[in-house]
C-alpha cells in the first residue's frame, strides 16, 4: 500500500483560539435590522437567531461535542486526490454486516450520531443481535474534515468511486448502504459502480428520479393522495424553496465569503433548511431536534471553513439531466417520511425496489435525526433478507 493510501487514525482538537476567535465574531456581530413581520417567510427571523446565538455563545459547549465525535473510531485516507475523513465502528458481533452510511447538505457525520450505537450494537439496544452492521461514516468530499474540495468533478458517481474504494481498503468485500439527501443519491450510484459487492441500497427520501411539475392532469389523477400531497411539495419547493440551491450551484465562492466569514451567516443558512425540511414544519427546528446537536452540525462546517466548497460539490457539479441513470440490479429499500418526497413509480424506473414504506404522520427529511428509532428499524428490517 502506497503512503497516499494509508488509512490514519484522525483525532478532532481544535485549537483553543479557534473557539475564541469564533466568541470574538458573535460578540461582535452587526445585526440587521428585523423585516416586517420577522417570520420565517423572509428567512430566519431576527429575534429567533439572536436566541440561538446567544445559547450558542453563552452555553453550548463546543469541548463536550468534540469528546462525543471523539469516542467514535475515526480516520482519514487519501482518495483520488481528496482527503477524506471517515468514522469506522466495528460490532462487537463477528459476523455483522458492513454498512456505508452517506449525509448530505446541510448535514454531516453528526447526523448519525443517534443511530451508530443501535446499528453496531442491537444486543446493547433491546434489538437481535443477527442485525448487527459495522458502520462506515465518511464525510462528503468538500464537507468538514473531508474539505475543503481540492478540484473539481466530484459528482455522485465519483463519490461512490470513492467509497467502494475506502470499502476496500478498509477490507470489506461485501456490505450496504444507506443514505439520506444528497447521499439517497450517492448509495444507489454505489449501488452501479460496485455492483458485485453490495447487497443492497437503503435511503430515506428519494432516491431519484423526480418528476418534473407541472404533470399532465391524467398523470395526477392517477396517483394517490400521498403521491399528489408529495407533487404539491415539491412545486411549492420550487417556487418557495429552491432560491439557496441557485445560489449555490451558480456562485458557492460569493457566497462562501459570508459563510466562511460570519458564524452568524453560516448558521442562519443552515437552519433556515431545518426549519423548512423537519416535521411539523410549523415548529422551530430546536423543538424538534436537540439544540446542541443543531449547533455541533453547523460547528463542523465552521472550524472547518466547508461552506463553499460542500455547496460546491453538493450542487454545482455537472449532470447529464434527462439522461436516466442505469438501474444496478442491486434490491433498495426506500424509507419517505411525513415531510419528504419519493414516489414510487418514478423511483423505480432506475432503481430496483423491494421495499418501500411510507410514513404520514412524523419525520421529516433528516430520517436519522428526527426519527432514529424508525429508521434503524426500516434498515434492520430491509437487510435482514439479504445478509
Amino acid at each position: 500500500m502506497s503512503r497516499n493510501e494509508q488509512v490514519i487514525p484522525f483525532r478532532i482538537d481544535v485549537p483553543q483560539h479557534e473557539l475564541d476567535t469564533l466568541h470574538a465574531k458573535l460578540d461582535a456581530t452587526r445585526w440587521p435590522t428585523p423585516l416586517p413581520g420577522d417570520g420565517w417567510a423572509t428567512g430566519a427571523p431576527t429575534q429567533w437567531l439572536r436566541a440561538l446565538v446567544a445559547y450558542w455563545r453563552e452555553t453550548y459547549d463546543w469541548r463536550a461535542a468534540e469528546r462525543e465525535l471523539n469516542e467514535y473510531p475515526q480516520f482519514t485516507t487519501e482518495i483520488d486526490g481528496q482527503r477524506i475523513h471517515f468514522l469506522h465502528v466495528r460490532s462487537p458481533e463477528p459476523d455483522a454486516l458492513p454498512l456505508v452510511l452517506t449525509h448530505g447538505w446541510p448535514g454531516s457525520v453528526v447526523e448519525f450520531l443517534d443511530v451508530i450505537g443501535p446499528l453496531t450494537d442491537p444486543r446493547a439496544h433491546g434489538g437481535d443481535p443477527a442485525d448487527a452492521f459495522h458502520v462506515v461514516v465518511p464525510s462528503l468530499p468538500g464537507f468538514g474534515f473531508s474539505g475543503p474540495v481540492a478540484e473539481s468533478g466530484w459528482d455522485t458517481p465519483r463519490i461512490a468511486r470513492a467509497w467502494a474504494e475506502l470499502m476496500n481498503r478498509l477490507g470489506y468485500d461485501r456490505y450496504g448502504a444507506h443514505g439520506g439527501d444528497l447521499g439517497a443519491r450517492v448509495s444507489p450510484e454505489l449501488g452501479r459502480v460496485a455492483t458485485e459487492h453490495m447487497v443492497g441500497v437503503h435511503v430515506n427520501g428519494d432516491p431519484g428520479p423526480m418528476p418534473d411539475p407541472p404533470l399532465a392532469e391524467a398523470e395526477l389523477a392517477s396517483m394517490t393522495s400521498v403521491e399528489r400531497d408529495r407533487i404539491a411539495r415539491i412545486e411549492a419547493y420550487m417556487e418557495d424553496e429552491y432560491g439557496y440551491m441557485a445560489i449555490q450551484s451558480t456562485r458557492p465562492q460569493t457566497l462562501g465569503y459570508g459563510l466562511i466569514d460570519s458564524p452568524v451567516a453560516q448558521l442562519a443558512w443552515i437552519m433556515d433548511k431545518f426549519r423548512e425540511w423537519t416535521y411539523p414544519r410549523s415548529e422551530r427546528p430546536e423543538e424538534i431536534l436537540d439544540r446542541d446537536r443543531l449547533l455541533t452540525n453547523v460547528m463542523l462546517y465552521w472550524l472547518t471553513g466547508t461552506a463553499a466548497s460542500a455547496a460546491y460539490v453538493g450542487y454545482a457539479q455537472e449532470q447529464g439531466w434527462g439522461e436516466p441513470n442505469k438501474d444496478s440490479g442491486v434490491p433498495t429499500g426506500v424509507l419517505v417520511l411525513a415531510h419528504d418526497v419519493g414516489i414510487r413509480r418514478y423511483a423505480e424506473r432506475e432503481n430496483t425496489i423491494v421495499r418501500w414504506t411510507d410514513v404520514t404522520d412524523r419525520g421529516g427529511h433528516f430520517a436519522a435525526l428526527e426519527e432514529p428509532d424508525l429508521l434503524t428499524t426500516d434498515i434492520r428490517e430491509f437487510f435482514r433478507a439479504l445478509r
